[in-house]
């Protein structure tokens, strides 16, 4: 029998669910570390994500509740840019990746699971995290606890007004 722990999602399994977009309810509740937001601007914030492909995957939305990038003003369309290249500078220096994968799927077509709610994944890479178990045993390995992750980045992000 194969066992894969994974002790920190009980608190999704169990929790309750919620309704609704979490790029839009998140922000608003100001639980910052209950919600893993590590970063918010003045557009736009950073949250990790819940089910990561990768130790300290992000996800950055506008606080907008926009589905397609059209809708948002230039300088909504700046911030982000300028929060995505935050963001991985912040990744290189709190857990050293040797790469990124940055996307967008926009519209539930596209694979967005709030389609409606334009948002931007940033994914650390390193070498080392391609290996036998997603092709043998169709299992991703997170190496790290999210509140671990958290805890590193929240400490490393600068605040909005201390540049990028």
């Amino acid at each position: 029998m194969k066992q894969l722990w994974a002790p920190w999602r009980v608190k999704y399994i169990m929790g309750e669910k919620r309704e609704g977009c979490i790029f839009c309810h998140k922000p608003k509740e100001k639980k910052d570390k209950e919600n893993y937001i590590v970063y918010r601007g003045k557009t736009c914030c950073v949250m990790m994500n819940l089910y990561p492909y990768n130790s300290g995957h992000l996800m950055i939305s506008p606080y907008k509740h926009v589905p397609d990038f059209e809708s948002l003003s230039a300088e909504e369309l700046l911030e982000l840019m300028e929060v995505l290249r935050r963001s991985m500078r912040v990744l290189k220096s709190a857990l050293r990746p040797e790469g990124f994968n940055v996307g967008m799927n926009v519209g539930e077509v596209a694979g967005a699971g709030f389609g409606d709610h334009v948002h931007i994944h940033v994914v650390p890479r390193w070498a080392q995290d391609t290996n036998f178990m997603p092709v043998i045993s169709d299992t991703k390995v997170i190496s790290e606890a999210l509140d671990a992750t958290y805890k590193k980045l929240k400490k490393v992000f600068p605040p909005p007004e201390a540049g990028g």
